[in-house]
């Protein structure tokens, strides 16, 4: 894939040494840097002019832009009814820089994220039903409309969410989409304290799951392959850890009573349909990480005890604030690795590769210059 497997990638921004400044003082006022897909495959560097937010949006001046698996079906072309050229990323935190007509609850300057689901119809049937996380037209964050890989955004207002002071925009940039994927899936489950509870995959999805888990309370199991895994886990917050290569997990899970909940975040669907045997009767597979390839489920257990299996996607805005507000009054953050905005392509690739530890994060030099202030 070119563009995506270590390559530079290609670029048409304008400037040399020697006008450098000149260009500075323009590309702030009216231009800033994206990284767009101009056809499958490729992540460019292009130059694009700053446009005015229009009715009840706001533009963002981008400070960090998380990498997530989902920006593949963007990468490739392959999300449905995408058109190209789009800029991808749907983990965005940047600061408030103009308004749009109507706009009112927020302010210039403030930090604000973006995520996935960015805007609603509010006329389809789940809208109208409040269900608009799953509206049937939504504004999608690098897919619809473009996201993220860029130094400069525009957003729907009614969809973005307050950052609080206490998380870097790094940081927080992750947890508006693995975050709050794994935190909304965990408490909207039904679940009490004290409950078994197991993640699968401890990986971009799944390290954050742990901690989510742990903190909510519940007896936390985490399940990966590998004896190398086992500290990781524990560190996250995990009870008891589960090593695929030794033991099966369904077992194991069933000998300690069962999981009244198992979150699938690996993206393996032969791996996933198993572990519906490890759950107690009633007990619930969540899917949350998505698998090219089926997930295959024998019915005996599904039937006889009542079990069930469901996935779950994100959250709305206000489910965003939650995410972050918990995550702070838990010490919960990412693991993350930061490169700059120009080698999108480059984390891009690694993180395809599964080489990242464990979300790559982008950051634009306004994201930089944040990072390097002194606390207040």
């Amino acid at each position: 894939m070119r563009g995506t497997e270590g390559a530079a990638p290609e670029t048409n921004i304008e400037g040399s040494a020697a006008n450098e400044g000149k260009w500075e003082d323009a590309y702030v006022k009216d231009k800033y840097m994206a990284v767009e897909v101009s056809e499958p495959g490729v992540l460019r560097i292009v130059e694009r002019r700053v446009s005015e937010p229009g009715a009840g949006q706001v533009r963002i001046r981008v400070e960090a832009c998380g990498i997530c698996h989902t920006d593949a079906a963007t990468v490739t072309g392959t999300y449905p009814g995408l058109t190209l050229p789009r800029v991808p990323g749907h983990e965005v935190v940047g600061r408030i820089e103009a308004l749009g007509g109507g706009v009112s609850k927020w302010k210039i300057g403030q930090r604000v994220g973006v995520g996935l689901i960015a805007g609603e119809d509010g006329v389809c049937e789940p809208c109208r039903r409040g269900d608009t996380v799953n509206c049937e037209n939504p504004v999608v964050s690098g897919v619809t409309a473009d996201g993220g890989y860029a130094e400069v955004m525009i957003a729907e207002a009614r969809a973005i969410a307050s950052v609080p002071d206490e998380l870097t925009s790094a940081e927080a940039a992750p947890l508006l989409c693995a975050g709050i994927t794994t935190y909304n899936a965990l408490r909207n489950a039904g679940l009490r304290g004290g409950d078994l509870v197991a993640v699968q995959g401890i990986g971009g999805l799944g390290h954050l799951g742990v901690q989510f888990a742990r903190h909510m309370g519940f007896r936390t199991v985490a399940i990966g392959r590998g004896r190398d895994k086992e500290k990781l886990a524990k560190d996250l917050g995990a009870h008891v850890y589960i090593d695929t290569s030794v033991d099966n997990p369904a077992t194991v899970l069933k000998r300690m009573g069962g999981a009244r909940a198992i979150l699938t975040t690996a993206i393996s669907g032969d791996a996933m349909g198993p572990l519906v045997s490890g759950l107690v009767v009633r007990g619930k597979l969540i899917v949350v990480g998505v698998p090219q390839d089926p997930i295959q489920l024998n019915a005996f257990p599904l039937v006889f005890g009542g079990r069930s299996v469901y996935g779950s996607l994100t959250g709305t805005a206000i489910d965003q604030e939650d995410t972050l507000a918990f995550s702070v009054l838990e010490n919960i953050r990412p693991m993350i690795e930061t490169v700059p905005l120009e080698q999108a392509a480059d984390a891009y690739a690694r993180m395809m590769q599964g080489k990242a530890r464990f979300r790559m994060v982008l950051l634009t030099k306004d994201g930089v210059a944040q990072s390097t202030k002194p606390a207040a």
